[in-house]
């Protein structure tokens, strides 16, 4: 006898193509995933700055980390650049959301604060100016963000904060802290909001570090902790190499676990001379 072959059913026929049909919807969303994948993070690379600006007793240094989620893009940036007055200008912020949107709502962040900050006379104007440009672009998108001038003539750092992490610094005298100046919303949430002015003269010698919230926060441990860790770290290094300083707190990044991106902006200052 013969043995014959089953025949399949046409609904077997019809589970195989609905099958095969998912198979390739599936791979050209993955594909259509990475494309995006690959554009926002060249967006990202091409926005932040070639180099840092740097001045006789100021030195820069910098480090960014993208989201460990290769399906993320985050929206954090650090920026340096020189005013029109001979003073030098410094943001770090981080955008809301992951993917391209929020990387080219970063870029356009970035811009706006260096198209204000040549007229602004202080950073709180320059984070309001930027906050009322960013609302008139009608983007449903927010930023945090620290904005900073240092007066190479004075020596006087000025400093305000738009809803962004506070910064960490130390002296090498022995003296640390986390900044905890007023600040007030972040970019683009409310037309009119006000930022207030903080100002310092670096009478001694250290380092002051601004970083975003992916180097803190994550899922091992929370913002307050993290920031502790860099404390001690800056506690350390006061006034060292500040691209050494940068990694050694990039690597407090790697123990919170963060899916985000994360991103560290260092000044080492030496002490402003007597008046």
């Amino acid at each position: 006898m013969t043995p014959r072959r089953h025949q399949r059913s046409a609904s077997a026929d019809d589970l195989l193509t609905t099958l095969g049909l998912l198979t390739a919807q599936a791979r050209a969303g993955a594909e259509l995933q990475h494309a995006r994948v690959e554009l926002a993070s060249a967006l990202q690379r091409e926005m932040l700055p070639a180099s840092l600006p740097a001045l006789p007793g100021l030195r820069t240094a910098a480090r960014y980390a993208p989201a460990r989620d290769g399906l993320d893009i985050g929206g954090d940036w650090y920026d340096g650049f020189p005013l029109p007055d001979g003073t030098v200008a410094f943001s770090i912020g981080d955008v809301q959301g992951h993917d391209v949107e929020a990387a080219a709502f970063m870029g356009q962040v970035r811009i706006g604060l260096r198209a204000v900050a040549a007229a602004a006379p202080d950073p709180g104007e320059v984070l309001s100016r930027a906050n009322d440009l960013l609302l008139s672009m009608d983007r449903e998108l927010f930023a945090t963000c620290s904005f900073l001038r240092f007066d190479p003539a004075t020596w006087e750092l000025e400093s305000a904060r738009a809803g962004h992490v506070p910064a960490v610094w130390a002296t090498a005298d022995g003296e640390y802290g986390i900044t905890l100046d007023d600040g007030g919303l972040p970019l683009g949430m409310l037309t009119g909001s006000g930022y207030p002015v903080t100002r310092r003269r670096l009478t001694v010698a250290g380092s002051l570090v601004l970083l975003t919230d992916g180097v803190v926060e994550g899922p091992s441990f929370p913002i307050e902790v993290g920031l502790e860790r860099v404390l001690r770290v800056v506690r350390d290094a006061a006034g060292t190499d500040p691209d050494e300083l940068a990694a050694e707190v990039m690597r407090v990044a790697d123990s919170t676990g963060h899916c985000d991106d994360a991103a560290v902006l260092v000044l080492s200052h030496e002490a402003a001379a007597p008046r």
